[in-house]
C-alpha cells in the first residue's frame, strides 16, 4: 500500500508515437485534504475509489490504497465530488524495463501534460526518453487534487 513514484514535464508529444495504450480519464475528488486525498476515477469502462496519504517531503513516496467499484457508484459518486472534475488522456509508454503514464490534460488544464513513473525504491534508476522535461515530483500544484482545485489555466 506504499507507491513510489516521480513526475516530470513532458517536453513534446514525440511519446504519442511510442505509446502502446491510449485511454481517456475522468476523475474528481471527494477530499482534497493532504493528509488524505479520496478520489474516484473512471478508466476507459473500469472506475476506482483511491484513499492516498502525505507524501514524503521529496514528494516520492505516499501510501495509497484503491479498490474497483461499478462504473454506476463512481458515477454517482462523481456528482459528490469537490470542484473540478479533471479529464485526461493517459498514454502508457514503455521505456527500458519500466513504463511511463503520459497524462495529456483536458479542459480546464489544457495545456499541461505530466509523466510518471512508478518505482521499486525511490534511489531507482530508469532511462529518461528525450520527450521528460524538468521534474516535479513534490512540486504540490501538479498533484491531481490541485490541479481540481487551482486549474493549469488559472496559474498566469
Amino acid at each position: 500500500m506504499v507507491e513510489i513514484e516521480r513526475k516530470f514535464l513532458v517536453t513534446s508529444e514525440a511519446y504519442k508515437k511510442e505509446a502502446f495504450r491510449k485511454e481517456r480519464i475522468v476523475q474528481g475528488f471527494l477530499n482534497t485534504h493532504p493528509d488524505r486525498t479520496v478520489r474516484v476515477r473512471i478508466k476507459g469502462p473500469l472506475a476506482f475509489l483511491t484513499v492516498k496519504g502525505r507524501s514524503n517531503a521529496a514528494g516520492t513516496i505516499r501510501s495509497e490504497w484503491e479498490t474497483e467499484i461499478s462504473l454506476p457508484d463512481a458515477q454517482h459518486l462523481l456528482t459528490l465530488c469537490e470542484p473540478s472534475i479533471i479529464e485526461k488522456i493517459r498514454f502508457e509508454v514503455k521505456v527500458g524495463a519500466h513504463i511511463f503514464e503520459v497524462d495529456e490534460f483536458l479542459g480546464a488544464n489544457e495545456g499541461l501534460s505530466i509523466a510518471e513513473i512508478e518505482l521499486e525504491s525511490e534511489d531507482e534508476t530508469f532511462a529518461r526518453p528525450d520527450w521528460l522535461g524538468a521534474e516535479v515530483s513534490g512540486k504540490i500544484q501538479y498533484y491531481n487534487s490541485q490541479l481540481s482545485l487551482k486549474p493549469f489555466k488559472f496559474w498566469k
